[in-house]
């Protein structure tokens, strides 16, 4: 099923275990965990939606370099969240990277400066910040608004629960549900985006929504105004899998401006011109 993804790590994830061995650290996985374990799909499913118009709890975590970074910080703009573990050789690293194409589309669309990514590491102590940033580099990830973090192991389970994360430890790694979360700019979960193979549409269409909605700055400038009309007028080719300027769209949001502009003009010279004549 597209929700759910199993890792099989075959012999890289022999030589973790040997190497692990060899400094007598626990391994991230233990042999007895049973190798059938997984994931009840259903159940992480209900449990995704379940959280959605909620807001997580406001954790501490710590970035790529060590800093503590909160939840909160991100706030005031959609954020895209993003659960991996750094142990994973097959799916993590893939949907990172299709992820990474999506973002890379969705920021040349509304501005890189207009949303947030992060992917938080659940496997602890194993996702520190030196294995969060040597994966980050390992895929690529280049993108200035996309950040990696580190909980601590204590906040793992309330944290991934807050986002509806589920996952379970078996023989091979992982089980663990494929989603990225939006949260609108409150901090609250906006939707669930499911699926292995990242699409801009998926990911930009409820991200779009978000910034048509959301309340204009107080000071507007023209800047501000090009990006919201920049918004409203793009539409998702699927042929190229790309999001492109409709200038149909543009030409009927100039025309009913200037149509709404005329007949503002039109009513307010009337009420005048019938001031005047009541007085006299």
């Amino acid at each position: 099923m597209w929700v759910v993804s199993t890792v099989r790590a075959g012999i890289a994830s022999l030589l973790l275990t040997f190497i692990v061995g060899m400094l007598g650290m626990p391994a991230a996985a233990a042999p007895s965990t049973p190798a059938e374990s997984v994931l009840d799909r259903a159940e992480a499913l209900r449990l995704s939606q379940a959280v959605l118009g909620k807001t997580p709890a406001n954790h501490t975590l710590l970035d790529r370099r060590g800093q503590p970074v909160r939840l909160s910080d991100y706030r005031g703009k959609p954020l895209l969240v993003s659960f991996i573990y750094t142990g994973c050789f097959q799916v993590c690293p893939t949907t990172t990277r299709m992820l990474h194409e999506a973002v890379k589309d969705l920021g040349q669309l509304v501005g890189y400066d207009k949303f947030n990514v992060v992917s938080i590491g659940f496997n602890q102590p194993f996702d520190a910040p030196e294995a969060m940033r040597a994966f980050a580099t390992q895929n690529g990830i280049s993108t200035p608004n996309w950040e990696f973090l580190s909980p601590h192991h204590s906040i793992v389970e309330p944290l991934t629960r807050d986002f509806g994360f589920s996952y379970v430890a078996n023989a091979a790694g992982f089980d663990h549900i494929l989603a990225v979360t939006l949260l609108d700019g409150e901090g609250r979960i906006y939707s669930q985006i499911y699926g292995e193979s990242l699409t801009p549409n998926q990911l930009g269409e409820p991200m779009r929504e978000l910034l048509r909605g959301a309340p204009m700055p107080p000071t507007l400038n023209l800047d501000d105004l090009i990006e919201r009309v920049k918004i409203l007028c793009t539409v998702y080719d699927p042929k190229t899998g790309q999001y492109r300027y409709d200038y149909g769209l543009f030409m009927e949001l100039i025309g009913g401006t200037t149509f709404f502009l005329f007949m503002f003009g039109y009513l307010g010279r009337e009420w005048l011109r019938q001031r005047r004549s009541r007085r006299s």
